[in-house]
């Protein structure tokens, strides 16, 4: 009788004992065989013996390694989750193994517990430099499926879906108008007869912000837009006519089929008139704007600008009295179209398109039409601006005309003098940019144009 009452006291202690170990074993979240921490895989290949250092809890630094075969379970080890756990009677100690179902696959176990993950080799307590790789690529792949979950998820709490703006911008009568619209608009209010004087000057001003673009430029030919820019030059109004200047001007720059339908259209001889007639020196400076953007890289145009006496107009301009703004425009207009025909007889490309530029840019006579009218002692006057570059500008040119100009420069008295002092300016200058470790400055090119000069008058 004793026997049997110390038995099922026995019994007791052992289920009360079994019960606390399936407690511990089902309450550790933090259970891993292996924790695998961001490291490179080149790191993977240093472990040795199946173990990794993991600071972050001191418990998991001892690792159960279960096997097919029942194994004692020490105390303060970790148990991965899904093996079999028993308490074994005889010697009161938890015990473990893996589960009958699991043992032909390959080994490898991985788990996961919050943002902690990790695997266990179930075939053998150690882990092979592959193992090890394949493990941590597959919980990296998990681990960047989660960030971009997460991410599409703050995406969509964050920005609304777009047929629910769609929606919105319905209701508030919103639209979305491209430039080709918003161009059509400007062109109906400048022709508008019930628009007032501001609301053209508007209009015109708005435009000239779009027509830089070439399909917008291309566009407001289409549409007749063009025609009427080039009508309102005839405008009794002079902010009329300013802007419509304006608005042709940067219709025109660097868009050779506008070019084309602009001279068509009698553009070139308008220009010329606001120019040659009493007009604000403001109309002047938007006419001669416009005058260069249909110049420049034209050829035809150039030719009908000789016809119409277009240098005798640039030259009126040159010499009268309150258009002293205008003068290095002009000079630089004249400079720019020498130089263009220059170089283009300077290349040595053989292809027919070259060879039929050549052959328009020839029948262009700038330069004798030039001395013939004064030219070379018009633009030495300017050397007496106090403007570096506008200085720039005219040392370039003489030398560009040079070859054409010498008597006539050595014939002027003053000039002489003018670049000694010149030199001697820039020599100053130039010494100062080479102490502050400019080299190859803005003053010293300036100072080689004087010599250059000097050199050839002597």
């Amino acid at each position: 009788m004793e026997l049997l009452h110390l038995s099922l006291v026995l019994l007791l202690i052992s289920a009360q004992c079994f019960t606390s170990s399936l407690s511990d074993v089902s309450q550790q979240p933090k259970a891993s065989a292996l924790t695998v921490l961001e490291q490179t895989e080149d790191d993977v290949g240093k472990v040795e013996d199946g173990t990794v250092e993991d600071d972050l809890d001191p418990e998991d630094m001892e690792v159960f390694y279960p096997t097919s075969e029942w194994q004692t379970v020490k105390p303060g080890q970790a148990i991965p989750a899904g093996l079999h756990v028993r308490l074994n009677l005889e010697t009161g100690k938890n015990e473990a193994k893996i589960p009958d179902d699991e043992r032909g696959n390959s080994g490898l176990k991985y788990w996961k517990q919050g943002r902690r993950q990790g695997m266990v080799n179930t075939n053998s307590k150690s882990f092979t430099a592959e193992e090890l790789k394949r493990a941590l690529k597959l919980m990296k792949q998990e681990g960047n499926i989660e960030v971009e979950e997460d991410h599409q998820e703050k995406v969509r709490k964050t920005f609304r879906p777009i047929k629910e703006l769609m929606k919105d911008f319905e209701a508030m009568n919103v639209m979305m108008e491209t430039d080709m619209e918003i161009i059509n608009k400007l062109i109906d209010k400048f022709n508008s007869t019930s628009a007032t004087l501001e609301e053209k000057i508007g209009a015109l001003y708005d435009l000239e912000y779009y027509v830089h673009q070439v399909d917008n430029a291309k566009h407001l030919v289409s549409t007749g837009g063009l025609q009427l820019v080039i009508n309102a030059l005839n405008a009794t109004e002079p902010l009329i006519q300013e802007y419509a200047a304006f608005v042709l001007g940067s219709t025109l720059s660097g868009n050779p089929k506008v070019q084309i339908e602009a001279m068509e259209a009698g553009s070139l001889q308008k220009l010329l008139v606001l120019l040659a007639t009493d007009h604000p020196v403001a109309v002047k400076k938007k006419a001669l704007f416009a005058l260069a953007s249909i110049l420049r890289h034209f050829p035809f145009a150039q030719q009908q600008f000789l016809k119409l006496g277009g240098l005798q107009v640039l030259r009126q301009l040159f010499q009268a009295r309150g258009t002293e703004s205008l003068h290095v425009r002009v000079m630089t207009l004249l400079y720019d179209m020498v130089m263009e025909k220059k170089l283009i007889q300077e290349d040595k490309d053989s292809s027919a398109q070259h060879k039929e530029k050549c052959r328009q840019y020839d029948e262009v006579n700038l330069l004798p039409p030039m001395l013939e009218q004064g030219w070379c002692v018009l633009v030495p006057k300017l050397l007496t601006s106090a403007e570096h570059d506008t200085r720039e500008k005219v040392l370039k040119t003489m030398n560009l005309m040079m070859a054409a100009c010498r008597d006539e420069y050595q014939a002027l008295q003053d000039l002489t003098a003018s670049l000694i002092m010149l030199r001697s300016e820039y020599e100053n200058l130039a010494a100062e940019e080479q102490r502050e470790g400019d080299q190859d400055g803005y003053f010293l090119g300036l100072l080689n144009s004087v010599n250059s000069i000097i050199q050839k008058l002597g």
